[in-house]
């Protein structure tokens, strides 16, 4: 009897225990808590920056797509040159003293102007030539009517009429002759001993060779005259680059807070012997005046597009580095990841992204630094 009573005693004991036990098994039983959705969302990815937009506003980022379409420049320098067709060299056709200068540097002159007089013993020889060219002409025609009215009257035979009318054209040839002499020389200077020297071309005196009184001799330079209104860009590129470059492409020129657009005329098909360069040429409009021959300037060359016009171009601004790739940042739902990028030719304030890029990304265009110093803080942190 005392054996059951114990029992009995014992019993709320031991279910107590057991309950106890029970309990602390089943926590130990129990695994590693499982992954909820928002956890897995916190995980980090690689290049991704969380940004809400209020926080994209208030950080001053914006947002835009890319372009597509158009090409790349090179940028080097050049020089201002003169139109080739442009310029003149007015030079002495015949030796003599020069005794009348009537323009200077920098004044404007026109085509037929005399801008020079030359004193010479050959320039009255000239002269001379044809004022005895025009006398044996007078007399030649006087003859030539004096025979038509003999030969009308049955006075003169024909011959001599065919005789008069063969001096009358000789003598028309030879003045002919002695003017267009003296035309390669120059025109009429006021006096027999004098050739006046005219411009060729109209355009502005940039180069003057002589002084009042000075003793020249024949062909030497006195003038350069240019018509200024359209000069040449005088360029210089590597041969990869020059296949590249077409007639018309265009050439934004640049110097001293100017910048205007010229236009390639012509691309070297041979390489410069000493440079092992491609020369190229291109116009610039210059009605304006406001490029001056032999300045240095700088030549940004826009260059064929080899993707057909597909090209995708982005501002250089948002292009940023992250550990040693190149990335631009584009807009997710969450904020922005960073997207490796293969870049190719500039194209002004524009570069062409060969890959990474279709076309069709949002990207953030406007302060894109701030977005590459958070995704520092970020690799920070899990680091």
């Amino acid at each position: 009897m005392k054996r059951n009573t114990f029992a009995y005693a014992a019993l709320p004991l031991s279910l107590a225990l057991a309950l106890s036990a029970c309990g602390g098994s089943d926590k130990a039983l129990e695994g590693p808590p499982e992954e909820t959705p928002a956890a897995i969302d916190a995980k980090p990815v690689e290049g991704k920056v969380v940004m809400t937009a209020e926080q994209i506003s208030s950080a001053g980022i914006q947002l835009g797509r890319p372009t597509i379409g158009g090409s790349g420049t090179i940028d080097l320098p050049a020089t201002i040159d003169g139109d080739p067709q442009g310029m003149q060299v007015v030079s002495a056709a015949i030796g003599g003293r020069v005794v009348s200068l009537t323009r200077n540097l920098g004044q404007s002159v026109n085509r037929g102007q005399a801008i020079a007089v030359i004193e010479s013993r050959e320039a009255a020889s000239l002269n001379a030539e044809i004022e005895a060219a025009r006398a044996r002409l007078s007399l030649a025609n006087s003859n030539l009517n004096r025979e038509q009215r003999l030969f009308a009257q049955k006075v003169s035979p024909e011959q001599d009429l065919i005789a008069a009318r063969t001096a009358a054209i000789e003598a028309r040839i030879a003045l002919r002759l002695a003017q267009q002499q003296v035309s390669a020389a120059g025109t009429g200077g006021g006096a027999l001993n004098r050739i006046a020297i005219t411009s060729p071309i109209s355009g502005q005196i940039i180069a003057r060779s002589v002084v009042l009184g000075q003793t020249v001799a024949a062909d030497a330079e006195l003038f350069r005259v240019a018509n200024l209104s359209s000069v040449s860009l005088s360029l210089n590129l590597q041969p990869q680059d020059a296949g590249r470059v077409r007639p018309g492409n265009s050439v934004t020129v640049k110097a001293a807070g100017r910048e205007a657009t010229a236009r390639v005329t012509f691309v070297s098909p041979a390489l410069d012997t000493t440079t092992r360069l491609v020369p190229v040429i291109a116009t610039l409009d210059n009605r304006a005046g406001q490029w001056r021959v032999g300045e240095p300037v700088t030549a940004s060359i826009s260059l064929t597009d080899n993707d057909g016009g597909n090209a995708v171009k982005v501002p250089i601004t948002v292009v940023q580095t992250d550990e040693g790739k190149t990335v631009v940042f584009v807009r997710t739902k969450t904020g922005f990841q960073a997207t490796p990028v293969t870049l190719g030719d500039s194209a002004g304030e524009m570069i062409i992204v060969k890959s990474g890029l279709k076309g069709t990304e949002e990207i953030a265009t406007v302060n894109s630094f701030t977005l590459k110093a958070e995704l520092g803080k970020s690799e920070a942190v899990e680091d």
